[in-house]
């Protein structure tokens, strides 16, 4: 048996102790350490975890040279100078999305990752969501024939965060999957929004991402809606595909509508046709489990797994680009061409 991959988790408020109690499950990984700087928080976990070390110093982990991986879950300021430290300490990273505040320090991250030849990871945690991953194998499949478009709806009432607009907050989530379902780095991006309840802090935000092949993506986020959803629509020729992580057993469907090709160079309208709706079986492992599992796997074999540092730095691009959107009352801004690595 292969000996355990030793992680510390450092950041134990809110997604971190998850984080722990996710990989503490894993026969694969050691959880070696639990780092925050409040003790309280620590004192708080000590006893779900007995047999790791718990500190309020980071560097204890950067120090211990039996420990493998650095999970970073963090407030967002603190993610890029947290997992530099970690590479340059000859540690594995893996980061809460988003990876960092800038286009640039993102990519200075993962070019680090490369250069030390370790994992770096982002948690963009749908990509490795069941659902997704089947809506993925039906794009690459060619099921549902040449992709018109995509958006997604990620709205709800609450929780307003002060220091955070809509976008980075709950972008990070669509773009990540919108940029891995069509496989390509968009060209043009823009956003529109509005700040309602805090000024200056945008609680609702309307984005476009415009793709090489044509494909045109749509963002609906905000904290202002009577409606809670969690969903990404994937519009083909041929066939159409909903995910909708609100629902319990409907988590994909799949519609065999489309319009029909005209084959006369007459007539007013455009035929439609609407055949079978089919709902695919989806297992349903946590996939914040299957994220960990990832992680760990990625490490003990070396490879680069798909949200890797490139995949993260694509995401923060786009966040920044729209960023520069929102303060120019929407007007595009244009992003180099080419495919996410």
């Amino acid at each position: 048996m292969s000996t355990p991959i030793r992680v510390g988790v450092v950041g134990m408020n809110y997604w971190g102790p998850n984080l722990a109690r996710n990989l503490a499950r894993l026969a694969s990984c050691d959880l070696a350490w639990c780092c925050d700087l409040s003790e309280e928080l620590l004192a708080r976990h000590r006893s779900a975890h007995p047999g790791t070390a718990f500190t309020t110093r980071y560097d204890d982990l950067l120090e211990d040279d039996g420990l493998d991986a650095v999970v970073i879950a963090t407030s967002v300021p603190t993610h890029a100078p947290l997992a530099r430290a970690a590479l340059s300490a000859g540690k594995h990273a893996f980061v809460e999305k988003p990876l960092a505040l800038t286009g640039a320090e993102a990519r200075e991250l993962a070019a680090l990752a490369d250069e030390r030849e370790l994992v770096l990871m982002v948690d963009h945690l749908l990509v490795y969501h069941p659902g997704v991953q089947a809506m993925k194998a039906l794009v690459d499949g060619g099921a549902l024939g040449r992709i018109y478009y995509l958006y997604g709806n990620r709205v709800n009432l609450g929780i307003i965060r002060p220091d955070e607009n809509a976008l980075w907050s709950l972008g990070p989530h669509d773009i990540s999957v919108m940029l891995w379902l069509v496989g390509e780095r968009p060209t043009e991006v823009s956003a529109s929004g509005e700040s309602y309840v805090q000024p200056g802090v945008e609680d609702v935000v309307f984005g476009r991402m415009r793709f090489p092949s044509g494909v045109l993506g749509h963002l609906h986020l905000s904290w202002l809606d009577p409606h809670k959803m969690r969903r990404m629509t994937v519009i083909g020729s041929d066939k159409m595909v909903v995910f909708d992580d609100m629902e319990t057993e409907r988590k994909v469907t799949v519609y065999d509508k489309g319009p029909i090709p005209r084959t006369e160079t007459y007539g007013e309208y455009i035929q439609v046709r609407s055949g079978d709706i089919s709902i695919p079986k989806i297992p349903g492992t946590e996939p914040l489990r299957i994220v960990c599992e990832e992680f760990v796997s990625a490490v003990a074999e070396r490879r680069r797994p798909a949200a890797d540092g490139r995949a993260g730095a694509v995401v923060v691009e786009v966040l920044e680009a729209m960023s520069q959107s929102l303060r120019s009352a929407g007007s595009p801004v244009a992003l180099d061409a080419g495919a996410p690595a």
